[in-house]
């Protein structure tokens, strides 16, 4: 049975080149492409868990929602699928976001069709993170600069994406939907109606590309928002 995939990004013919690179590969199925974070959450929401893809190529800059947003949220949502960044940008600011968001590999958009299929074989079986050599030298040099003891504090710490997804008054009622207020109490202590605060919720679950009050507490508690 082929590896299903999937690639995320804007760029019609950046896309049209990756397709062209995996049909090289009789293994290799193509299941989801996506025009960006947005359209790729909202096309996995109707997907059958069989039908998932093992490894996402994930752009990063791209309109509505960026590749590193998308991984985040991804990555909380959809444990078993590994997100690989494919993109043009090196630089180490872009290299450290994308891993801490949970990406396990980074790759330059110039890469050839076998370095990308050799990308995946490493990330299922072998368990590797593939890096492109530029960004190998990048994340070396980025060790090199913090430290073993800076760099495991900064791989700890809690990620607040929060601002470029939910409004404030968003935040403020997840919050207390995560600690198991019902829409009554919430809008009598906020001083909003019900039917206000229930199309916040229904905000919150369409930004956030949940369906259920247990997946939204869960990707809560997974990207440390309220810790």
């Amino acid at each position: 049975m082929p590896t299903a995939i999937a690639y995320v990004e804007d760029n019609a013919v950046n896309r049209k080149t990756f397709i062209s690179k995996i049909n090289h590969f009789p293994d290799l199925s193509l299941v989801l492409t996506g025009e960006n974070g947005n359209d790729f959450l909202l096309q996995m929401k109707g997907l059958p868990l069989e039908k998932h893809p093992s490894v996402v190529f994930m752009d990063i800059e791209m309109p509505e929602m960026d590749g590193i947003q998308a991984i985040r949220i991804g990555k909380a949502l959809y444990s078993h699928i590994h997100f690989v960044v494919l993109t043009v940008f090196d630089n180490e600011e872009k290299i450290f976001e994308a891993i801490r968001a949970g990406a396990t590999g980074y790759l330059l958009k110039n890469e050839k069709a076998e370095a990308i299929r050799k990308a995946i074989e490493n990330v299922l079986v072998d368990g590797g993170i593939p890096m492109s050599p530029a960004i190998a030298r990048k994340a070396m040099e980025m060790l090199v600069k913090t430290g073993p003891s800076t760099a495991g504090q900064a791989g700890t710490k809690p990620v607040d994406n929060s601002g470029t997804m939910l409004s404030g008054r968003e935040m403020e009622i997840l919050e207390y939907t995560i600690k198991g207020w019902d829409a009554k109490r919430i809008a009598s202590f906020l001083n909003l109606s019900v039917h206000t605060v229930r199309k916040h919720i229904a905000n919150i679950y369409t930004r956030l590309h949940v369906n259920s009050k247990a997946q939204v507490i869960h990707l809560a508690h997974e990207l440390k928002w309220f810790q």
